[in-house]
């Protein structure tokens, strides 16, 4: 048999190692392509922000299995080198395949920058004695994985990326990864009813103008309120299931906390799947009742969604020009129409927001 041999740290593995693998299956005319994550490389130490061996071995699998077609060749991730703490040489592998493949004719896959450093490989003679070696050239591989690194920490570069490999990125927070914003909204609007999206296309646009004029972060005030509504549609025994997976335990709810639920959930989900921080996810668990001493991003994801311009009753003109004149006062009376609102339907209102009520009275004093 023809066997192909691609190793590399494939941190992270993206379509251009997948079309350099089916170049190589078609150029050398291979049955079988061994390909081999490396654990502690010769050459150079992999990045201090380098996923666990577990997540580059599970992405690596994700990438070259995916929907590609290798010619009907076989693909076979090996685990030779991943869990390694020693150097990782490129003779010592491929002794270990010949082991198993005696007879047959090896072929080494190798990217330009290294295919020109082979005769300063250990035990390089013998290496290519053992081996064909084959260049992959830049063209088959556009862009390296250092360079996909520094795009993910930009929202850039998903395009790159196998798609259930880059939900793990973002889930993991590997890379220091801040999702694509076009995903991210398609993740979100997937969840929803699709009645709410015009809502929550509105939140984002006018969390965003908010926290411009605030001088808070705009893509934190993007994320919160993308997400904020995600677990909406679902109903109290999926959310305290959620609760039960990633959150407090919480051992009763009055009918009348059902709604507020998604709040809790949602931010739990923020932060498990789409890799929000901290403050997000604060800001999404009290974008329905409020509470005391809320940050800026806080009041500013509670106030967008109340004012957004899909919405529509009585005081909401007023509303929105307090918005942009005084948040507080903007949170109070926003607070305290909840508040009626709620009574009027005989539903008492949550503790969180009666404090939030009282703290913001104090506030507006003090300053009066």
């Amino acid at each position: 048999m023809r066997i192909g041999i691609f190793g590399g740290s494939f941190n992270p593995p993206h379509i251009g190692h997948v079309n350099a693998s089916k170049a190589a299956f078609q150029q050398c005319n291979l049955d079988i392509l061994i390909v081999i994550p490396t654990g502690t490389p010769p050459h150079k130490a992999l990045p201090e922000n380098t996923p666990k061996s577990e997540l580059r071995l599970q992405m690596t699998n994700n990438a070259f299995n995916s929907e590609f077609d290798y010619n009907n060749g076989h693909i076979i991730i090996s685990e030779l080198e991943i869990y390694s703490h020693e150097n990782n040489y490129t003779i010592d592998t491929v002794n270990k395949i010949r082991v198993e493949y005696p007879n047959d004719k090896l072929f080494l896959l190798v990217g330009t920058d290294m295919y020109n450093t082979l005769d300063i490989w250990k035990d390089s003679k013998r290496l290519l004695e053992e081996v064909t070696a084959v260049e992959l050239p830049r063209s088959v591989i556009p862009i390296s994985s250092s360079e996909l690194r520094e795009m993910l920490s930009q929202r850039k570069g998903r395009e790159y990326i196998e798609d259930s490999n880059y939900a793990l990125i973002i889930k993991n927070k590997l890379y220091n990864a801040k999702p694509d914003w076009d995903w991210l909204r398609q993740q979100a609007y997937s969840m929803l009813d699709p009645l709410r999206i015009p809502h929550v296309v509105a939140c984002e646009k006018e969390a965003r103008r908010l926290a411009e004029y605030w001088g808070v972060d705009a893509d934190d005030a993007g994320e919160a309120a993308i997400l904020h509504d995600i677990t909406k549609k679902l109903d109290f025994s999926e959310n305290l299931c959620i609760i039960s997976e990633h959150g407090p335990t919480i051992n009763e709810f009055g009918k009348n906390e059902e709604k507020l639920l998604h709040s809790i959930t949602g931010a739990l989900i923020a932060q498990s799947e789409y890799g929000v921080s901290d403050h997000v996810a604060e800001a999404i668990k009290w974008h329905t009742t409020g509470k005391a001493d809320m940050t800026m991003l806080e009041k500013i994801i509670y106030i967008a969604d109340y004012i957004e311009e899909t919405r529509s009753f009585p005081e909401v003109d007023q509303l929105r020009k307090l918005a942009y004149k005084n948040i507080n006062e903007a949170m109070l009376l926003g607070l305290e129409m909840t508040v009626s609102d709620l009574k009027s339907r005989n539903i008492p209102p949550n503790i969180a927001t009666i404090e939030a009520i009282n703290d913001y009275k104090n506030i507006i004093s003090l300053h009066e």
